[in-house]
């Protein structure tokens, strides 16, 4: 991690993804592809197996759990629509914030730093996940992937949660785990930083993102915003 400033200046609002940034969800995702797996007579995968492949949503997961399924059927279609189902069975069940993120939360209010949560999770999801965590559940803002015309990597939902709390994009930072998040922000004209402690595959897969910086772990872009 880099110590260079992010802003010349204390940023107004600091915004997030969700998962793989703000939340460790991989035991239940894992979970319900492998059950979906179950029901097509095929053995449990490691759940490490679908980590870095997480930050590209249901799909992703499932090209891994069904590799010989035509990501264009109707079949795959199906796939989904039945783990978004057992998703929402189990969602919630492991998932926790990583180490750290409360104390960073905590220590962006105490500064009077503005901070919320876009994420392309849709808010069948989003909205009761971040309810059952307490870290997370008096969050100020929540853009999901379905509020909106657009999800990431559209800038619009930065731009709307920038407006919603009354801040410039400009004086703002956007952190998450995917090359959509930083191409969002930077679209949206705020600085980007790369969560390289989600479900990235390794920092290399990171060289080509418009990052502005990279931390290792949350608590790391307080060095940055030099608040620690």
């Amino acid at each position: 991690m880099s110590t260079h400033t992010l802003l010349p200046h204390k940023p107004e609002a600091v915004l997030f993804d969700l998962d793989g940034t703000l939340i460790d969800s991989v035991e239940d995702l894992g979970q319900a592809a492998n059950i979906l797996r179950q029901h097509h007579d095929l053995p449990n995968l490691p759940v490490a197996l679908y980590r870095p492949l997480i930050g590209s949503g249901a799909r992703g997961i499932l090209t891994a759990a069904f590799p010989d399924t035509d990501p264009n059927s109707t079949e795959f279609d199906q796939l989904c629509t039945d783990f978004y189902d057992l998703y929402a069975q189990c969602m919630g069940q492991q998932t926790r914030t990583f180490e750290g993120v409360d104390a960073l939360l905590r220590t962006l209010e105490q500064h009077q730093i503005h901070w919320g949560i876009v994420t392309n999770k849709s808010e069948r999801f989003a909205i009761p996940l971040i309810a059952a965590l307490p870290e997370l559940r008096h969050a100020p803002i929540l853009i999901c992937g379905d509020t909106l015309e657009h999800a990431k990597p559209h800038p619009l939902p930065l731009q709307e949660a920038a407006r919603r709390l009354g801040v410039s994009p400009t004086r703002s930072i956007y952190v998450g785990d995917d090359r959509r998040d930083m191409l969002a922000g930077q679209s949206a004209g705020m600085r980007t930083v790369a969560a390289l402690y989600g479900f990235i595959p390794s920092p290399e897969a990171t060289l080509d993102w418009p990052a502005d910086q990279r931390i290792d772990q949350p608590l790391d872009l307080l060095n940055l915003l030099h608040l620690a």
